[in-house]
């Protein structure tokens, strides 16, 4: 029995978001970020958690990239934030916010571990948002700056650079059903946001590139594979409206350089997307070196009556609010997200059918188990590794099957401040008590550790 081994030079590596894990809100000369204002507002957040010292990354990045050498990782993918570098979001760049993040990528280099930069993973400067967030234009121009600002800081040592982390999130869960930053539920505005994601991100790659072209550049996109829950018309008609406004809203204007003709339709009760300007769309379209893929979950859809809620929010499918998500029977993770590697396969493939070639990494991937530190000191997560194995071997038929699969980051390298979640949910892949901030790896650590050094699999599984 032969083992899954991946290609040679496959990136490995985990991922981690700055509101997340950093902490030291206050130091450094840090601004607050949208997820400052919405964390401390009552009842926005599980047991009223925030972001203040989350794993205090900001003061013990070294003790974390310690951990990183110990994965045996190639990569390790962060995110920058925005009102650390440029409290204001805008003008000149915070000295003392480059400084950590060159002393970062020094600390990573120096474990011979590659820096993977993500620009922007949510914490909007509270400044930008209060002139009108991502639903305004001038946004995507403040964004295009800021990226242009801090490529002249660091290129010199990164060669990984990504625009946005799942704007889907920023745009949808923020603006549409208001769980997440800045709160707001104006489904017309989610789908301006939507769009100055995207062209913030085109810009930001034009002034990037045109800086350092041999560099790579691309974005982060979380991708849900969605089919219908029965075989009648109505559902199947929903499974394509929900793909619309899920996938297809971001894929094709960066892909093909242009909307979705029947996304247009969908949601023309909502918005005529009269914020798409001549040439926008050249722009959202700009090429990219690599495309990111997080994939946690498959959605099966119904148009029954009812519709999507997530914890009696709006629904953040705009122009589908008749639509809700079912179960498939399917085992579930701590999150209540149903357990399919298949999806992960789907998509993968899916995108080298539909699209032209470009590289692909999936750039998050993980699971949150309710773990617990054992008698003998360790955290027995089996759970996880069962459920990373599972997507490893998914990826790797992929790769089998032509797709041009060359890295995995998995969710994540802490246990950390899981959005509007709190510390409720444990993703990560090193257990840390947060009265303490003892670190302690998991075994899915060590288990991981021998993947990355193996470069695959024990086994066909």
């Amino acid at each position: 029995m032969s083992d899954v081994l991946f290609p040679a030079g496959f990136a490995w590596g985990t991922a981690t978001a700055s509101y997340q894990i950093e902490g030291a809100v206050k130091e450094g000369g840090r601004s607050p970020s949208i997820w400052d204002t919405f964390s401390h507002l009552p009842g926005r957040v599980a047991g009223g958690d925030h972001g203040d010292v989350a794993d205090d990354h900001y003061n013990r990045y070294r003790e974390d990239v310690a951990l990183l050498a110990d994965l045996g990782v190639t990569h390790y993918r962060f995110s920058l934030a925005w009102p650390r570098l440029q409290p204001a979001g805008r003008g000149g760049l915070n000295p003392d916010g480059v400084d950590f993040y060159s002393r970062l990528v020094d600390e990573l280099l120096a474990h011979d571990i590659q820096p993977w930069v993500t620009l922007y993973h949510w914490d909007l400067p509270q400044d930008l948002e209060d002139a009108g967030g991502w639903p305004a234009r001038d946004t995507a121009y403040r964004f295009a700056d800021y990226a242009a600002a801090v490529h002249r800081r660091l290129h010199d040592r990164i060669r990984y650079w990504t625009t946005m982390n799942e704007p889907w999130c920023s745009a949808f869960l923020g603006y549409a059903s208001g769980v997440h930053a800045p709160g707001r539920t104006e489904p017309a505005a989610a789908l301006a946001a939507a769009h100055h994601l995207m062209l913030g991100h085109g810009l930001g790659v034009q002034a990037m590139r045109a800086a350092d072209p041999d560099a790579s550049y691309g974005i982060t996109l979380n991708l849900t594979p969605t089919v219908p829950a029965t075989d009648s018309p109505a559902d199947v008609d929903a499974a394509r409206r929900v793909d619309a406004v899920s996938n297809r809203i971001f894929l094709d204007p960066i892909l093909r350089g242009r909307y979705p003709e029947d996304l247009r339709a969908d949601v023309e009760a909502v918005s005529d997307l009269g914020f798409v300007q001549d040439g926008d769309e050249i722009v959202t379209g700009t090429p990219l070196d690599v495309l990111g893929v997080n994939y946690y979950f498959r959605a099966a859809v119904s148009a029954d009556e009812g519709s999507l809620r997530y914890e009696g929010a709006p629904s953040a499918w705009v122009g589908s609010e008749d639509v809700r998500q079912v179960g498939t029977g399917l085992p579930v993770t701590d999150m209540g997200w149903e357990i399919d590697p298949t999806g992960l396969y789907d998509v993968l493939t899916g995108l080298a059918r539909d699209y032209d070639p470009i590289p692909l990494y999936v750039t998050e991937n993980g699971a949150a188990y309710p773990d617990v530190v054992s008698p003998d000191g360790a955290v027995h997560d089996h759970e996880r590794i069962a459920f990373l194995d599972g997507h490893f071997r998914a990826a790797a038929r992929a790769i089998d099957d032509g797709v041009d699969l060359r890295g995995y980051f998995v969710w994540s390298l802490l246990d950390n401040f899981e959005w509007a979640y709190g510390y409720a949910k444990r993703f990560g892949l090193v257990h840390v008590d947060y009265d303490t901030q003892v670190r302690t790896p998991k075994d899915s650590a060590l288990w991981f550790a021998e993947v990355t050094r193996r470069n695959g699999l024990r086994g066909p599984g």
